[in-house]
Order: C-alpha cells, then sequence, then structure tokens
C-alpha cells in the first residue's frame, strides 16, 4: 500500500495542466549563470490565496524556496529566489537568479488552499541548467553602409575566457578580446560585460561581408549568418541643366466669322466665280468643235484609201478612153 501510494505521488508531475487550475511551462532551459522568470497563472477564485514556489517531485515532499506572504524583503533582481504576484493578471511570476547545473530539476508553482480535505493545486515545470552558448538572433541584416550588432551569451564558467569572432572557414580573420575584454578596429568592435553575455559590431558594411561567422567562448561556438542588402539607388545629386527654351511665335487669334466679313468676302468672289465658269464653257466649246470636225473628215479619207488600194491591187485592168 505505501508502495502505491509513493508511485501516484511520482506521478503527479505528469499530470495534464488542463486538468489543474494552475498551470504553467513544461520546461525551461537556461544557461549557467543567467536568470529565469517563470509565469504561474491560476483562476479568479485564487486571487486572494498565497502563492509559493517549491522545488520537489510531489507535494508532500517539496522544499519551498519562496512564497507571496514572505515578510522580509523581495528584489526580484538579487535574491537568489523571488516570487511576485499579479491578481489583476491571475499570474504570480518566480525569478531565479544566478542560477547553477546543480539547480536543474523539478519545480512546483502552488496556490494554497488552506483546508484539511482539499490538497494546494499546483503545477510542476522541469528547468535545466547547462552551460555553453547560446545567440539572441542567429541571423542578422544590414543596408551597405550601416552596422549590425550579435548578441553571444555564454555560462558563467566561460565568463574569463577568451572571446572570439572568427568568419567561418577563415582562421586569419579571427578578432579576440583582450585582458579588458573589449577589441575594436575599423570594421568590427567586441565588447564583453564579463556577465554572461558579449556583443560583436559589424561596421560600414559592405556586400564582401555578407556570410557565415562564429561566436566564441572558451571552446564552446556558434554559427551566425550576416545578410548585406545593397543600398537602395537614389536619384543623382546633381541636376542635367534646363534644356535651351525654343522661342515661339505667338500669333494673333483668328478673328470671328460675322455675317458683315461674310458678306464682303462674297461680294469679292462673286467676279471670280463667274469669269471662271465662262472660261471653262468656252474650253468645252472649243474641245467639241475639233472633235466633230475630226469624226466627218476621217469617213472621206477612209474612202481614199480604199480606192487607192483597190487601184494598187488591179491596175492593168484599168483603160483609158479616149474622146
Amino acid at each position: 500500500m505505501l508502495q502505491l501510494y509513493i508511485l501516484t505521488l511520482g506521478l503527479l508531475p505528469w499530470i495534464p495542466a488542463s486538468l489543474c487550475r494552475v498551470n504553467t511551462e513544461e520546461e525551461f532551459i537556461v544557461l549557467e549563470g543567467g536568470s529565469l522568470t517563470i509565469p504561474c497563472h491560476y483562476e479568479r477564485q485564487y486571487a486572494g490565496h498565497v502563492k509559493y514556489w517549491c522545488q520537489g517531485t510531489t507535494r508532500e515532499f517539496c522544499t519551498t524556496l519562496a512564497r507571496t506572504d514572505d515578510t522580509g524583503p523581495n528584489d526580484p533582481a538579487e535574491d537568489k529566489v523571488s516570487v511576485f504576484d499579479d491578481p489583476a493578471q491571475q499570474v504570480f511570476t518566480v525569478t531565479m537568479n544566478k542560477l547553477k547545473v546543480g539547480d536543474s530539476g523539478w519545480y512546483m508553482c502552488g496556490v494554497e488552499i488552506g483546508s484539511v480535505w482539499n490538497a494546494d493545486d499546483v503545477a510542476f515545470t522541469n528547468i535545466k541548467v547547462v552551460h555553453g552558448m547560446s545567440i539572441l538572433h542567429s541571423r542578422v541584416s544590414g543596408e551597405e553602409g550601416s552596422s549590425v550588432t550579435v548578441e553571444c551569451l555564454y555560462s558563467e564558467r566561460y565568463r574569463e575566457s577568451e572571446k572570439k569572432w572568427c568568419r567561418s572557414g577563415d582562421q586569419r580573420s579571427c578578432r579576440l578580446t583582450g585582458s579588458e575584454g573589449s577589441y575594436e578596429d575599423t570594421s568590427v568592435a567586441i565588447s564583453d560585460d564579463r556577465t554572461g553575455a558579449f556583443t560583436v559590431t559589424l561596421k560600414k558594411l559592405q556586400m564582401r561581408d555578407s556570410g557565415w561567422y562564429l561566436c566564441s567562448a572558451g571552446q564552446q561556438q556558434l554559427s551566425v549568418q550576416v545578410l548585406v542588402t545593397p543600398r537602395p539607388t537614389t536619384a543623382a545629386s546633381t541636376t542635367s541643366p534646363p534644356a535651351p527654351q525654343q522661342s515661339v511665335v505667338h500669333l494673333p487669334p483668328p478673328k470671328p466669322i460675322t455675317k458683315e466679313s461674310w458678306n464682303s468676302h462674297s461680294r469679292m468672289l462673286e467676279p471670280i466665280v463667274v469669269c471662271s465658269s465662262l472660261m471653262l464653257l468656252v474650253a468645252l466649246a472649243i474641245l467639241g468643235r475639233k472633235l466633230w470636225k475630226l469624226h466627218k473628215v476621217d469617213p472621206v479619207r477612209r474612202q481614199v484609201k480604199d480606192i487607192k488600194a483597190r487601184f494598187n491591187e488591179y491596175p492593168g485592168d484599168i483603160r483609158y478612153c479616149s474622146v
């Protein structure tokens, strides 16, 4: 019976969050030395209840780390663990600082019910603290001539390690931080805050800067892709001289045609029309006379030609008679 009870308690972390009235994310991963904030959501009827955060896999065997009814000062930035309740949003947040790999494990968001017959409502989450590196944005882009910044995060054990920025496949391009934790030249600037992050700024980007780079801390390294986009084309700063203006002759507008002007023009045109008509009639008369004469003469000429042809055809048969 005791073994069954312990098995039941061990299965509680795997109960779906939908069956609980308190819920949070199932898993969080954070770099060693970093901080983590966990939101725990609850239903409206729990707004006035005490909330707590504890480490463990069961309600009964859980080590309480923080409670909302603690009377001591609550500083999320400095305390190892702190909890803050926001009833208006129906959520309480837990902040954990300076995490170690040994802090990895199961934790529990809890709402204290305060009843002998009703157990507290809880939600479980698994926190994994790892050492190594991470990058906020593994792909950055910038316009030609501008600057871009890459932020490389590292765990606590690499705090004193040398930080390095290299172009992938080219060891000669590596830029290293010195004892001051910084490096800078005309194209690259590296700054290490020695608290878990160092930034790399690429200045005055050129198209040839596009490619893959390596962000390194100690033996850890991660790839970053840098994309440089062309600068947008702009209109030429110098404008071409204006084309010479062509001279334009402005003619006066035509006078409108009125009844008086039309009558005066009609009187001028009448003699011209009459003379032209008479000349055309005379020309037609002369042409008709010539055609008539040609038609009258042609039959006579044809008869003469026929007689001459016959005479030439029978010259011996013609006899001359004397008187």
